[in-house]
């Protein structure tokens, strides 16, 4: 069970690892942060396989530092479930016809 921990572990350090070079790129700091940015930052992420709900939690651990967030949350909350709920691309797996 421990390797199974530590493998856990490792897994969720590289992803947090690879979101951060992914908003790096993306907004750069916290203070630059506006909808564009952070709807760029968690698409990338979802091309690159990082579920952007958890990008979103992330971003949402540092709302206090992101300036006028209560408008940005709107918009960015609004382009997680567009693209990850019932009828996004995801969800289509399996309904293909022969």
């Amino acid at each position: 069970m421990t390797n199974q921990n530590n493998l856990n572990h490792s897994t969720n350090n590289s992803i947090q690892e690879k979101m951060e070079g992914i908003w790096r790129s993306t907004c750069g700091t916290w203070e630059n942060c506006n909808a564009s940015t952070v709807q760029s930052f968690l698409s990338e992420c979802e091309q690159n396989s990082i579920d952007p709900q958890f990008c979103m939690s992330w971003i949402q651990e540092h709302a206090n530092m992101i300036p006028n967030w209560s408008n940005i949350a709107d918009m960015t909350r609004e382009w997680v479930v567009e693209h990850t709920s019932t009828g996004s691309p995801i969800s289509g797996i399996g309904n293909e016809t022969s």
